[in-house]
């Protein structure tokens, strides 16, 4: 059969899993019953891509995910591309069809009153050092953007108090230049002057661990899910949340987007694009408050 010569071809030749094989065989069969309950004369050969088509919109309408459809259509066309190079079949129909678009989720962040709340309330906070540069890590990500690699990689030396601005290192190491308002300023010497109280320092990097070494992905995670647990329930408790949340309060208080893409070290400004979602609360509480009949 069709079928099983593809599914041995997997496994012995493409040495694939059997968990891989039997997720292409549900695939596989799940098509050709579907094109044999539409017309039982289908078969293999004969089925076109608007039969693929119709299958697909089907598993839609059943409500599978955009993913899952996608998978069963990869198998499918895995299948097409086999049975074509050894003349199983005489064409492949499933050359030219398209899956349905992935849904993007939404990023999460922080509301204003969250963040205000963390930062400002002093009872947030104690006097320790721990906490100082618990906080100082929090602003950082809040006041400026910046990924959680970046915030690692930063020395004293990038750290320009003179112009309030950040020297970041991003992806593929492309640098770029982040400004800081009066309030990280404070923080930042603070934490600095506290930092130097403290019996090591074995790296130049800005924050350090107890040890007196540049702090791990790991460390600054738990710092910030421990920080963020303060003030929200919120699943996802983590540096890129903060992100999330600076560009969702630069857009809401009427940063353009060209800038927001700057300062966050996008490539493209479609990538941006993503946070375009939560002005519409910015938009609503404008809407509410001018119009008569809201």
């Amino acid at each position: 059969m069709i079928t099983e010569d593809f599914l041995n071809y997997l496994r012995y030749e493409r040495n694939r899993s059997e968990l891989t094989v039997r997720r292409y065989s549900q695939s596989l069969r799940g098509f050709e019953l579907y094109f044999k309950n539409r017309d039982s004369q289908l078969s293999w050969e004969s089925v076109d891509s608007d039969v693929i088509r119709d299958w697909m919109e089907s598993m839609m309408d059943k409500g599978d995910m955009a993913s899952t459809v996608n998978n069963c259509l990869s198998a499918v066309r895995s299948f097409f591309r086999f049975a074509l190079a050894r003349n199983l079949v005489s064409r492949d129909p499933a050359y030219s069809v398209k899956g349905p678009k992935m849904s993007k989720p939404l990023p999460q962040f922080l509301r204003e009153e969250e963040m205000n709340r963390l930062i400002d309330q002093p009872q947030m906070w104690s006097d320790s050092y721990e906490d100082l540069r618990a906080r100082t890590i929090i602003m950082l990500f809040y006041e400026t953007g910046i990924r959680l690699a970046e915030l690692i990689g930063l020395d004293d030396e990038h750290v320009d108090f003179v112009n309030k601005q950040l020297k970041v290192t991003g992806k593929r190491n492309k640098q770029r230049i982040v400004p800081f308002g009066a309030e990280l300023e404070e923080v930042l010497l603070a934490y600095i002057r506290q930092r130097g109280e403290q019996p090591l320092r074995l790296s130049s990097a800005l924050i350090l661990s107890d040890k007196g070494l540049r702090l791990t992905r790991s460390q600054v995670e738990c710092i910030v899910k421990r920080c963020l647990s303060r003030v929200s329930t919120m699943k996802k408790r983590s540096p890129h949340v903060l992100r999330h949340t600076f560009a969702t309060a630069m857009l809401n208080n009427g940063a353009d987007l060209e800038g927001v893409r700057k300062l966050l070290g996008h490539e493209s400004v479609a990538t941006t694009e993503i946070y375009t979602h939560t002005t519409f609360e910015q938009l609503k509480r404008v809407y509410e408050n001018a119009h008569p009949r809201a």
